[in-house]
């Protein structure tokens, strides 16, 4: 067929596909404009409430003693093979059996898996790593720097690294959503995979949460877009996504008033993590009140409507899921959406009832039951 009738065929499809993201990218920045009013009040409501504070993060000079912790493990450096950056691990029990991988989320750092690498030192090779742009490893400047695929390189280039053919990959809110992609596209180098709090990204394409995925004429609708416009509530959950797609103001209202909304986040009564101590939310903030802690971070979120539209994938790698019943940054509903998209047999879920976002930290000793029974057939 001549190129020029092929051309003209595509032609209505190109133009609608197109039209769709300008579509798309309006909602997202209509949304961002408004998440930005919203915690612009927010922010400046910090400030006018404790004024000594001032309007800009105090930086930390020094790191609190929990970070430094030795029963924690050995902290290194690996060389990445892909991208020649150099990512800061924590690393304990080696030789004691399977590599076992642990992916943090947002707002936090290595330091979230404290609990993860006292537990499971003694049966495996614990490594709990501070992601691109996190903490002590390397952190690009250049939005085009986090993109989904490059961060999957990381990971892969970190097991291999590391001197394994494969790991145990356990994972939490954004790390997470790395590890499902990673037991797609990689599936050879993921033994388990243990996930909680976060679904695959494909998952937030389906209009309904259940039933096997299908082509839709509105598929191009990202995260939290499509999802959250026939679930409200996920939409007004997700709402800091939005906020996070304009440059430099995130940075400056997270920072305002010595850092209060991340304060907010992680030790909110409800929302936050129970019990964190001063020295513990201090081991977060450290890192992000560096110059340009807040930047590498942040971009992760710049990049997450690069992805779309996605072709609906079909998960076959052994996982287990634990989600907290009253996670306040994702609806319940995404389990039985992400349990449609499992080979029969793959997948073992546990809703912790009463339980929230942070269940690493809020719920050790539950998550922790569930992994060694999870587990158990490769210790033996």
């Amino acid at each position: 067929m001549p190129e020029l009738v092929v051309t003209a065929l595509l032609a209505p499809s190109r133009l609608t596909l197109k039209l769709l993201r300008a579509f798309m990218w309006s909602l997202v920045f209509s949304a961002a404009l408004v998440a930005a009013a919203v915690y612009g009040c927010i922010a400046l409501t910090h400030v006018l409430c404790r004024p000594r504070r001032g309007c800009c993060g105090r930086p930390r000079r020094t790191p609190p003693a929990c970070l430094s912790d030795p029963t924690l493990g050995e902290h290194c450096f690996l060389t990445l093979k892909s991208s020649g950056l150099r990512l800061h691990y924590v690393s304990a029990g080696r030789g004691n059996g399977p590599l076992m991988l642990f992916l943090h989320g947002f707002p936090e750092n290595w330091f979230s898996w404290r609990y993860q690498l006292w537990e499971f030192q003694s049966h495996f090779h614990v490594v709990a790593v501070d992601l691109r742009g996190y903490g002590s490893s390397d952190a690009p400047k250049d939005v085009d720097c986090y993109t989904i695929d490059l961060l999957m390189t990381d990971i892969q280039d970190v097991i291999l690294g590391l001197g394994y053919p494969k790991c145990i990959l356990v994972s939490h809110d954004w790390g997470a959503l790395l590890a499902w992609n990673f037991s797609i596209y990689y599936p050879s180098l993921v033994e388990r995979l243990v996930v909680v709090s976060a679904a695959p990204m494909s998952v937030y394409q389906e209009r309904r949460g259940v039933g096997p995925p299908r082509p839709r004429p509105d598929a191009c609708l990202p995260l939290p877009l499509d999802y959250s416009l026939h679930h409200i509530g996920q939409f007004f959950r997700s709402n800091y996504v939005f906020l996070f797609q304009l440059p430099w103001l995130p940075e400056k209202l997270l920072s305002m008033s010595d850092f209060q909304i991340l304060k907010t986040t992680l030790t909110h009564r409800k929302r936050g993590i129970p019990h964190l101590t001063p020295n513990e939310l201090e081991a977060f903030l450290y890192d992000f009140s560096q110059p340009g802690g807040l930047t590498g971070p942040l971009n992760y979120y710049r990049n997450i409507f690069r992805n779309f539209p996605l072709a609906p994938q079909e998960l076959a790698t052994p996982t287990l899921l634990l989600w907290g019943e009253k996670d306040p940054y994702f609806e319940l509903g995404l389990v039985e959406a992400i349990s449609s998209r499992f080979v029969p047999g793959r997948l073992e879920t546990h809703i912790l009832p009463g339980v929230g976002h942070w269940i690493p930290q809020s719920n050790p000793k539950e998550m922790h039951q569930y992994m060694w029974a999870f587990l158990q057939d490769l210790l033996d």
